[in-house]
């Protein structure tokens, strides 16, 4: 990536250094810990599944029932199960499910938990292999048709199979991102809903039989456009480790995936979160599935010049992140967004400026770019050249994935028609200045390189602070997003538990392994 900015080298090394001092504290807090839906993920893995006549999953019901035992590790006890029941996993789920009660049983030497624990590992790898090498099979099949930024749009009726209709639609319109939006406040539940589902409100509740039914009708969709399309879906909130596990089995492509969006934005507890994001991102990262991270979130609360500063430090924080659950750059969709106050002068320069700046700063990282929501008003006719100017920065700045924008934003969840006037208006823009990137200098003292100098300072004296600070600390002054969170405030933080010394999951040993943290 060439660096047309000329920003320095020397602050950007800084810049990470301070975010992995930032982040190592935490960490060593992350490895000290697990949370209920560590476990319940960690089951799912190993093929609990089910869920009893009120609806409550046969995960929720084992760790419910041993949560005394939760510090030791849940995944040997439902393993020891099997065995003394010479039971297999359906068969176990079933009887869990009608109310049998597995705490009961005094566990069996750990030579035999382990031995069955890792031919259960061994099925959910070769699972989530057989996903990563079908994607990388049509991937190659389809190359020539693969396009940059990949284009990006979202369904969300409530009803999955009305979702599939419109997704089927808009993948043959153009789109290559299929993102099917959770009904509103999922994120808050603290168990994962059972089967297919045709209600919800603002959303389709984020279900494994939802995730299959999707997978295979986008799949109907492939061989027929010749473009792989991807599936995407929200691994964040109370649930995100189960959520990863449920993507990683149905083979989804990319997840929202945040290391502090619940924490500020859905007022979820840092510590669970904190924990909850590693043991996913370790999923996310062995199924070969791109995170989406949320900084376009932090515009919404604060100014989006201002503040930009904060955006490329959590950026660094969640690279940072990432990187310590074992996933590779290639899979970091890091975040940002188009959301300046459109009455700017020259805003659209500082825009084109904070894409640039993202650009050559995270080179190897597939960005991800979010549109104008903030200022639109519901007038159409300027949405759409908001939307316009929003697809010319991308393309200009070589992004990797690309929201649309809606015309209709801020009237209504988009029509058919809407998707395919954004879809439409990206394809004409995008053709028009394909190789605009490759043609364009910025002055050395001009308005763009500038802008994107000072954002870089100030992410600099930023990062400094927080580490004085403390991540734990820095987030309950505000310092993110202008919002407070408590250290031992927030939803889920019940669910946090201090790891025992023999303390154990397979799932999570077998994947340190595979990932080599």
């Amino acid at each position: 990536m060439k660096n047309k900015l000329g920003l320095s080298k020397e602050k950007i090394i800084r810049a990470r250094k301070l975010a992995r001092s930032i982040v190592e504290p935490v960490e060593a807090f992350i490895g000290n810990h697990t949370t209920v839906t560590v476990e319940r993920a960690s089951l799912r893995l190993l093929g609990a599944d089910n869920v009893n006549a009120d609806g409550v999953p046969v995960p929720n019901i084992v760790v419910d029932s041993l949560k005394d035992k939760i510090s030791h590790g849940i995944s040997k006890y439902y393993v020891n199960a099997l065995l003394k029941t010479d039971k297999n996993v359906t068969e176990l789920n079933a009887d869990i499910a009608r109310g049998f009660d597995i705490a009961k049983f005094e566990l069996l030497d750990n030579r035999y938990i382990k031995a069955r624990a890792t031919l259960l590992v061994r099925e959910f790898r070769n699972k989530v292999k057989g996903n990563v090498a079908h994607r990388d099979k049509k991937l190659a099949q389809y190359k020539k048709n693969i396009k940059s930024p990949m284009l990006y749009v979202i369904v969300a009726t409530g009803n999955i199979y009305e979702d599939v209709k419109q997704a089927q639609a808009a993948a043959l319109q153009g789109a290559d991102v299929i993102a099917v939006i959770r009904t509103t406040a999922q994120s808050l539940l603290d168990y994962v809903p059972y089967g297919a589902t045709t209600e919800g409100f603002g959303g389709t509740y984020a279900t494994q039989e939802n995730f299959k039914i999707m997978r295979a009708a986008l799949d109907e969709v492939v061989d027929r456009e010749k473009r792989y399309i991807r599936l995407v879906n929200y691994c964040s909130g109370l649930c995100m480790p189960e959520i990863a596990a449920m993507g990683a089995l149905e083979r989804l492509d990319m997840m929202l995936n945040d290391s502090m969006y619940g924490i500020l934005f859905r007022d979820i507890n840092m510590c669970r979160t904190f924990v909850d994001q590693r043991f996913s991102r370790m999923i996310n990262a062995f199924a070969d599935i791109i995170i989406n991270t949320g900084e376009d979130n932090y515009l919404t609360t604060s100014d989006a010049i201002e503040k930009a500063h904060t955006v490329l430090a959590s950026q660094f924080l969640n690279e940072q992140f990432a990187l310590g659950a074992g996933m590779p750059k290639r899979l970091m969709g890091l975040g940002h967004a188009f959301e300046m106050d459109p009455t700017t002068k020259n805003g659209f320069l500082y825009e084109l400026s904070q894409a640039q700046m993202a650009r050559e700063i995270f080179p190897e990282h597939p960005l991800k770019y979010m549109p104008p929501t903030k200022f639109m008003t519901g007038q159409i006719f300027k949405g759409l050249a908001m939307n316009t100017m929003f697809n010319f920065v991308s393309k200009a700045t070589n992004q990797g994935i690309h929201l649309l924008g809606m015309l209709t934003e801020a009237i209504h969840t988009p029509h058919l028609q809407d998707r395919f006037l954004a879809i439409d208006n990206a394809k004409y823009v995008m053709n028009s200045v394909e190789n605009f990137a490759d043609e364009i200098e910025f002055k050395k003292d001009g308005i763009i390189v500038k802008r994107a100098k000072k954002v870089v300072d100030e992410t600099v004296a930023f990062l400094t602070h927080v580490e004085k600070q403390g991540l734990f600390k820095a987030i309950s002054e505000g310092m993110f997003a202008e919002v407070r969170r408590a250290r031992d405030g927030g939803k889920g933080f019940d669910g946090v538990v201090a790891k025992a010394t023999d303390y154990w999951n397979p799932c999570e040993e077998f994947l340190v392994k595979e990932l080599k943290i």
